[in-house]
């Protein structure tokens, strides 16, 4: 899967904190375990949209 997150907003957010190189990919993956769990809600409820309440 393609990056789900922008380096550059991580590293704004952080604000005045350093960002370890392999932060991004462990949120990367944290990221893609939250959609694809979203994802698997909405199905449940057989909807094909995924809505806030999926998170």
């Amino acid at each position: 899967m393609a990056d789900l997150i922008v380096k550059a907003a991580v590293k704004e957010a952080f604000e005045d904190k350093n960002v370890a190189s392999d932060f991004y990919e462990a949120l990367d993956e944290e990221v893609e375990e939250l959609l694809a769990d979203a994802a698997r809600r909405a199905e449940q409820n057989d909807r094909k949209t995924v809505q806030p309440r999926d998170l």
